[in-house]
């Protein structure tokens, strides 16, 4: 199949994973496309050194932008989705489009008060929020593979706990540090969330598809948090149609 576009498809994960989350996605979207698909790890995790020092949305999306093609579509899922809106307003030339997967927005009270007290149980025991984790994400009847949850729950473990924790703390408070911003980002974006995400809701998606001009929103029916993971192939087509739709 020859290259139909030159401009990759960049892969952001959430934290305390790693790219190799998007396997099965980037199976499926190679199915659809020849657009090169790059998976890149965030900062403290995966095959980047344990982060050490100041974290917050600003500092994590510039360490990413140093690693970026000089234009690309742009994916994040989670924490990644907050640190590609951010490259999405501060590096607008380096971002040709921004979808958002199972990405949080505006938290209200009782959102902000739930991530804390999620962060506050890796601060008192790692390995039990890890698990609480894997419960929330991989509840019976999403017909994940028990091999790949399996996988999911090595990468958790396997983190450097200091880095996860300042991942963490990025995540709980970056939708109130790019919030203000959202009205800025002039490329074509999308949103998209899972029916059952008990976190990244389907009225988070709705904020943000209200807050960046021209956003379009996605609900896949059915699917949790871990929609690249769930439900690979959706995704993969949803955001096929719509690389191919804005591109035209």
């Amino acid at each position: 199949m020859a290259r139909e576009n030159s401009t990759p498809l960049v892969l952001l994960h959430g934290v305390g994973l790693d790219r190799s989350m998007w396997g099965a996605f980037r199976e499926e979207y190679a199915r659809l496309s020849a657009r090169e698909t790059i998976a890149l790890d965030l900062p403290g995790h995966g095959s980047q050194p344990p982060w050490r020092g100041e974290a917050d949305l600003a500092v994590f999306a510039d360490d990413v932008a140093a690693r970026l093609p000089r234009v690309c579509h742009l994916v994040g899922f989670s924490l990644g989705a907050l640190i590609a809106q951010t490259l999405a307003v501060h590096r607008p030339d380096r971002v040709a489009s921004l979808t958002s997967v199972s990405s949080v927005c505006r938290r209200n009270e009782f959102e902000r008060a739930s991530v804390a007290a999620r962060r506050e149980q890796a601060i008192a025991d790692f390995p039990a929020a890890a698990a609480a984790s894997i419960d929330r994400w991989y509840p019976a009847g999403t017909g994940v593979d028990d091999a790949v949850v399996d996988a999911t729950r090595r990468v958790l473990l396997a983190n450097d706990v200091e880095s996860f924790l300042a991942a963490y703390g990025v995540f709980a408070t970056g939708d109130a540090e790019i919030g203000p911003d959202l009205g800025r980002i002039g490329q074509p974006a999308l949103n998209v969330t899972g029916e059952l995400d008990p976190g990244s809701t389907p009225e988070m998606t709705r904020r943000l598809t209200a807050a960046i001009p021209g956003a379009r929103a996605v609900v896949v029916p059915g699917a949790r948090h871990m929609l690249p993971v769930q439900c690979p192939r959706a995704l993969a087509e949803t955001i096929h149609r719509f690389i191919d739709e804005s591109s035209t």
